[in-house]
């Protein structure tokens, strides 16, 4: 899945950069079926950081591209797991990856225990983010911070889309009784969620705490991403289940893996309120923030 991931980038940055395969094998001085390999994420490339450099500098990468390939390609040399730690600038590159996947996906469950789901927030629940230690976005100046937020506001542009993914959620009642800000900020963040209920493709769910034990419990937030099919209805990427550390994050692709947070999302489903309830409940705890 990592390799098609750089498959991905690269071909995108080659388009960008207005080359065509044949354009651009010649001028990397490489066979056109090695590019074709690449791009498609044949599992036996290999690359050597001069070739990956080589690339990235005829495609005209950015910094912040350049990082973030080279850091995944040296990841298929040294056989990692997919756990990346490294920080940059504003969003995490661990998180880019997880976009890249978010955009690629034709379906994503999410469950989130403590925060609303980042597709759901406002601007102005996205900044009182900043003020946690260490937090999700780890910006150094005014100028990153306001960058990350208007990255994962213009994030959400997924939902509506053309072919936008179905996004299934379920939201810990806490995440709604918790103040983050002010209570304007949290009756301002509820209806935003209420809003995008409403879209065709998206469901919410609260778990209540009268759900009582629950799998979640075990798991802690997570997502399962699903992607599209091929013409004959053949799976061409495996599903993947995202979890994220104040550190890093890891991506499990596995079939035993997965199954384990199919599982634990069947069971919270299950013991979820269903959809007319659950907006019911967030209209009525916005309510009780907007007469603070």
């Amino acid at each position: 899945m990592l390799r098609r991931q750089i498959g991905r980038k690269f071909e995108s940055l080659r388009k960008a950069a207005g080359l065509t395969m044949e354009q651009a094998a010649e001028r990397l001085d490489r066979a056109r079926a090695t590019l074709h390999r690449i791009e498609n994420g044949a599992e036996h490339v290999r690359f050597r950081q001069a070739d990956v450099q080589q690339m990235l500098d005829l495609y005209g990468a950015s910094d912040e591209d350049s990082e973030l390939l080279l850091a995944m390609t040296a990841a298929t040399r040294e056989n990692k797991n997919w756990w990346h730690d490294y920080i940059g600038s504003g969003l995490p590159r661990w998180f880019q990856l997880y976009i890249g996947l978010e955009d690629a996906a034709s379906s994503i469950r999410q469950y989130q225990a403590e925060l609303v789901p980042g597709l759901f927030q406002t601007r102005t629940y996205s900044e009182q983010l900043l003020k946690l230690p260490n937090g999700a976005i780890d910006a150094k100046n005014d100028d990153e911070q306001q960058r990350a937020i208007q990255l994962r506001v213009e994030r959400q542009a997924l939902l509506t889309r053309f072919s936008a993914p179905q996004l299934s959620v379920i939201i810990n009642e806490a995440v709604l009784r918790r103040p983050i800000g002010s209570a304007t900020i949290m009756a301002e963040q509820l209806h935003q969620i209420l809003k995008a209920a409403e879209l065709p493709n998206v469901t919410v769910q609260v778990l209540a705490f009268s759900a009582g034990l629950h799998a979640g419990m075990t798991a802690g937030a997570f997502s399962i991403l699903e992607f599209p099919r091929d013409s004959k209805g053949n799976e061409v990427e495996p599903p993947v289940a995202y979890l994220e550390a104040a550190t890093g994050a890891i991506y499990l692709d596995k079939p035993h893996e997965t199954a384990v947070y199919d599982a634990i999302w069947a069971d919270m489903t299950g013991r979820a309120l269903d959809e007319s309830r659950s907006k019911s409940l967030i209209q009525q705890v916005a309510e009780e923030y907007s007469r603070v």
